[in-house]
């Protein structure tokens, strides 16, 4: 299992629905190092899967710190997951406030 911090749209049961075919169970957990800004999706599988325009994306910063979700995924799961985030975003592997370690999605 992969670990995946999601800070945005992935957490939407519907996202879950479309992307994983289950509802995820997630535990909390905050980033640090990271600011949000928000971009402009376009890509129609991932509108109508969040319903929504606008998404949240990490880029480097000071930020404050960003609470999530860590979710467990299989190897297809977050195969899925690169592909509902498309070309907008980059999987990276960071540390977190627990101490643990987890992919995020942060601006391509």
């Amino acid at each position: 299992m992969a670990p995946l911090f999601s800070y945005g749209t992935l957490q939407l049961d519907s996202v879950q629905r479309a992307q994983f075919g289950r509802l995820l169970e997630g535990s909390d957990d905050v980033l640090h190092g990271f600011a949000i800004i928000e971009i402009q999706i376009r890509d129609p599988h991932v509108l109508e899967a969040s319903g929504i325009e606008t998404h949240l994306a990490l880029v480097p910063g000071d930020g404050p710190p960003i609470a999530g979700k860590v979710f467990q995924l299989t190897e297809a799961e977050l195969a899925a997951a690169d592909v509902y985030e498309s070309e907008n975003y980059r999987r990276d592997w960071v540390p977190l406030a627990s101490g643990n370690h987890a992919w995020v999605y942060v601006k391509a």
